[in-house]
């Protein structure tokens, strides 16, 4: 699986990014993520990635001919790779098939939820623009992205921390990424009622602490209970 990021702060990628479950996928080979500076594909001399809008208004717009010339350098970049690992392995070279989903971060697009995470991780490419300032040149959504997304209903500063958890999220269900028998495995997994959930309540020693007891099927070693409970308990994501 791999993802291109698109921003104008590469630098606040590393610290999240490198590490705990996603810092494996990447040492693994699992997952490859690459962070694109948007500046430099800005041609003057003071690297100008966005502008004033035509017609008046506030605020500044990301350039979409810098867009452009970044988008077209990824999508370069992977196919380059992919020719590479080919090569290596000593294999003849397939018809590309490698031209990446590129989604906008914007809050104008398609709520982001656990069942669209699962379909973009059969994806083999992906590429996330961040967004900053005011917005895009309306062209950028028209003509160089396949889909938006948003991860919900607030304003944030800009694009980075939306790609971050996107990518997180999208790793999760990369076959390998989480061990088999850890006990993130079935994290993603579990249902309630044919909805997502999240999980039932959990507890771990001592019993019983300034007064507040593990409910006692738990410590009872009936099995069957257990599960039951764990069933009966199982908190939807919706609440």
């Amino acid at each position: 699986m791999n993802f291109n990021v698109i921003t104008l702060f590469p630098k606040m990628f590393e610290p999240i990014l490198g590490e705990s479950i996603i810092k494996k996928a990447r040492q693994s080979g699992l997952v490859d993520i690459e962070i694109t500076d948007l500046r430099k594909f800005a041609e003057d001399k003071h690297h100008t990635v966005d502008d004033t809008p035509y017609g008046g208004g506030t605020g500044m717009l990301l350039k979409v001919d810098v867009m452009d010339r970044a988008l077209k350098e990824a999508t370069s970049n992977r196919q380059q790779a992919a020719g590479s690992n080919e090569a290596k392995q000593n294999l003849p070279p397939v018809p590309c098939t490698l031209h990446p989903i590129v989604i906008l971060l914007s809050p104008q697009g398609e709520k982001f939820t656990s069942q669209m995470a699962k379909e973009l991780a059969q994806e083999e490419n992906l590429i996330l623009i961040c967004g900053h300032y005011e917005g895009f040149d309306e062209r950028i959504r028209e003509h160089l992205v396949d889909k938006q997304v948003s991860i919900g209903d607030y304003v944030l500063t800009g694009g980075e921390l939306p790609a971050m958890i996107m990518i997180d999220a999208i790793s999760r269900f990369v076959t390998g990424v989480l061990p088999a028998g850890a006990p993130d495995e079935d994290s993603h997994s579990i249902e309630k009622d044919g909805k997502p959930a999240l999980e039932y309540p959990q507890y771990t020693k001592p019993a019983e602490y300034n007064g507040w007891k593990v409910p006692d099927v738990l410590i009872s070693g009936d099995h069957a209970k257990i599960e039951q409970w764990k069933k009966a308990n199982l908190k939807s994501a919706s609440n």
